[in-house]
Formats: C-alpha cells, sequence, structure tokens
C-alpha cells in the first residue's frame, strides 16, 4: 500500500470516490475499492470495481483473471447434483468457501454435459427454458449479476429460431458476498456458520428432442471468517481478527493534515466514532 498524498494518483486513475463529500473530512480523498490486473506486458485484461469498501474481490478471483481460467478448490465446501447425462458440481471460490464481510466470492456451478447435448442461454424462445442460479438464502447474502461463458449459436430448422447453447463443460459463476449481522466488523460473529441455499434450473436438449426443465435445490455449508482490522482503537475490541502491527503513527500524520487543512474535521471525526462505539455496544446487549 503506497501512499498518495492529496489523492493525486487517484484522481489520475479517475477512481476517486465521488460518494463520499469534502465534509467527510478524514475519509474525503479515498478511491472506490477496486483491482487493475494486468499482463506480463503490463496491458489491463480486467478490472474489479465497487461502490463500497465492503465489496472486494478474493485473492483467488484476481489470480483466475490473469490465468484466464477458474480454477476450483478442492478443499472448499461441494456438492453434487445432476442426473445421469448432465453432472452438476457446485463449489465456492475463494477462501476456501469461507465467507466474511467485505470480501466477494463466488458461487462456481460446474456442468458436465454429455456429448449431443446441449442446455440453452438467453434468450430463448417459449417452451424452452434458460439455464440459471438463483440464490435463495440466507437473507444476509447479497448477489452480483451471473457471470456466463460464450455460447454457440444453434439454428432449428424445424422452430425456425436460433439459440445460444452450452455443451461439454460449463461454468456459472454467481458472486456473492455478506451483508447484515451475518458477518460483520462491528462484533464477532454469532455463529461459525451460515448454509448457501441456491437454485440450479437448466433443460438439456438435443437436435431432435428435448427432456423436461428440471430445477435441483442446493445446500452448501459456510465456515463464517472474522474480518482482519488495523491495530488502531476505534476497531479493537470487536472480536475480530487484530492486526499485530501499530497503526497509531499513520493514523496520527494523516489526522494532522486533515486537521490543517480542514479544522472542523476532527469534532465530526469524534462524533461519528462515538456514534460507531455507541452502535457496537448496542449490538453486544442484542439478545440471542
Amino acid at each position: 500500500m503506497l501512499s498518495d498524498v492529496d489523492s493525486a494518483v487517484i484522481q489520475q486513475y479517475g477512481i476517486l470516490n465521488t460518494q463520499v463529500s469534502t465534509d467527510d473530512a478524514f475519509i474525503y480523498g479515498i478511491p472506490y475499492p477496486g483491482v487493475f490486473v494486468c499482463d506480463e506486458r503490463g496491458i489491463v485484461v480486467s478490472k474489479f470495481f465497487h461502490d463500497s469498501y465492503k465489496k472486494r474481490e478474493s485473492p483467488e478471483t484476481l489470480i483466475d483473471a490473469a490465468m484466464g481460467r477458474i480454477q476450483i478448490d478442492q478443499g472448499a465446501p461441494q456438492v453434487k447434483g445432476g442426473e445421469p447425462d448432465i453432472s452438476i458440481t457446485a463449489t465456492v471460490r475463494g477462501g476456501r468457501g469461507s465467507l466474511r464481510q467485505g470480501i466477494i466470492r463466488q458461487l462456481v456451478v460446474r456442468f458436465n454435459i454429455a456429448p449431443g447435448l446441449h442446455i440453452y442461454g438467453e434468450p430463448v424462445p417459449e417452451g424452452l427454458t434458460a439455464t440459471r442460479v438463483t440464490v435463495t438464502g440466507p437473507a444476509d447474502v447479497r448477489t452480483l449479476p451471473s457471470q456466463y461463458p460464450s455460447s454457440t449459436p444453434l439454428h432449428l430448422p424445424s422452430l425456425g429460431v436460433d439459440l445460444e447453447v452450452w455443451s461439454g463443460e460449463v461454468d456459472i459463476v454467481v458472486p456473492f458476498y455478506a451483508a447484515g449481522d451475518i458477518a460483520t466488523e462491528a462484533k464477532a460473529p454469532e455463529s461459525a456458520h451460515c448454509q448457501l441455499q441456491f437454485d440450479v434450473t437448466y433443460q438439456a436438449c438435443n437436435e431432435s428432442e428435448c427432456l423436461l426443465p428440471r430445477t435441483q435445490q442446493f445446500t452448501l455449508e459456510l465456515p463464517i471468517d472474522v474480518v482482519d482490522v488495523p491495530s488502531l482503537a476505534v476497531h479493537r475490541g470487536h472480536g475480530q481478527r487484530e492486526g499485530h502491527y501499530d497503526s497509531g503513527p499513520a493514523m496520527r500524520r494523516l489526522v494532522w493534515r486533515k486537521v490543517r487543512s480542514n479544522p472542523l474535521a476532527l469534532i465530526k471525526f469524534i462524533w461519528k466514532t462515538l456514534k460507531l462505539e455507541v452502535q457496537t455496544a448496542w449490538n453486544r446487549k442484542k439478545p440471542g
């Protein structure tokens, strides 16, 4: 992590967080959280940016982007399903399948389709069913748009329609992250695990006939991990994994620089810190 006084480099890259106003003097100037992935020639091959620090890609996702393929972690929770000609393996990519605040994990649903069969992507005509993965629980898990591989065009003369299909090995990826109280920096996790529930819908066809559409329900039990926090008073004591490095000197330099540029910033910072402490104390007293 490099110092970027006055956010000069951040502004050159065009990633200044415009949701933070100058009234928030102690955090004004931060970037949108994100990563550029470059190849060995320095060419950007992928990028990941979000509107909140509570959404960041797993290191494994960045490695997959650089490699150009999704790698399955055999040590992560995994569940299997499907039918004789279409096997389904579902797992979570990143952090050995753990769930924690601030980190986006990937639900990877891998289809292995027997030769001669295919499944459908959007759009499909009436009477056929497109392939989709839908996360149904828990309530404190949020999803981002699903990621689909490139499909192959298929023309059906008998119906006079053009379709988009997949065959062979197909990965559908649903990025998701923790929200609410399931994994938060404000208190220790209430449970060591949670159950990720999702439905997989598909319809298999060959050149002349189709099987009936099928929706299969899956559940993955994921461990809940704590959050890494710096060794600062505002973060300590919340039941998280506290850093061993002393963040005080860097924070004091930041505070002094911000106070000189905006004297009222210190008062606003103290007020927001007190509100956070009160909320944390309240959360600890909640029953259950």
